[in-house]
């Protein structure tokens, strides 16, 4: 079957968070949190490194509402359930459907970190991968360097695969970097 035609959930939910396919009008949501968070993210994403207007962050939102309608990419938002507030994105990227393979990716507004929501989020993402999309293989990969990503996967019971040397130009641009590849598989 081809891709687009997967017919599965755009939205679910767990003890603190409800988890969404990005929409139209999440723009202002997602800056805000953005702006917040500016400097915590620096360091791991490089579009944190681009200037970006509200009206650019809304385009890239119906930009990814449109690639999880296609399967291409499924971002998906993270909402406090008590509050409706908008926290973090994840997400199942590098889709490989043929197998099928997922990587995930995951940022959290630094107003919400430490908090547990991200591991909880990456958990029910993790689950929702195998169960509803029939994943054989889910991975994160994340920057040698970035320790509360590593924490993430190895509390999920992710296995290190392996480290891929001189793999990544920093969020930066200045210098190279490792990559953790973990996983986990059925």
């Amino acid at each position: 079957m081809k891709p687009i035609l997967n017919d599965f959930p755009d939205e679910f939910s767990t003890e603190r968070l409800v988890i969404r396919k990005p929409l139209p009008g999440d723009g202002q949501a997602v800056y805000e949190a953005m702006q917040a968070s500016i400097e915590e993210l620096k360091p791991w994403m490089p579009w944190a490194h681009r200037e970006q207007t509200e009206l650019d962050v809304e385009a890239n939102m119906r930009d990814a509402h449109a690639k999880f309608l296609t399967r291409e990419d499924l971002r998906l938002h993270l909402y406090d359930k008590e509050t409706g507030k908008f926290i973090g994105s994840s997400g199942l990227h590098r889709i490989n459907w043929d197998v099928p393979k997922f990587e995930i990716g995951y940022w959290i507004d630094s107003r919400y970190s430490g908090k547990g929501f991200i591991t909880e989020a990456v958990e029910a993402i993790t689950n929702f991968a195998f169960t509803e999309l029939q994943a054989k293989r889910v991975e994160i990969r994340c920057d040698s360097k970035n320790v509360r990503s590593k924490a993430i996967a190895e509390r999920l019971g992710f296995d290190l695969e392996g480290i891929l040397k001189k793999d990544a130009i920093s969020a930066d641009g200045k210098e190279l970097r490792d990559t953790c590849i973990y996983a986990k598989t059925v």
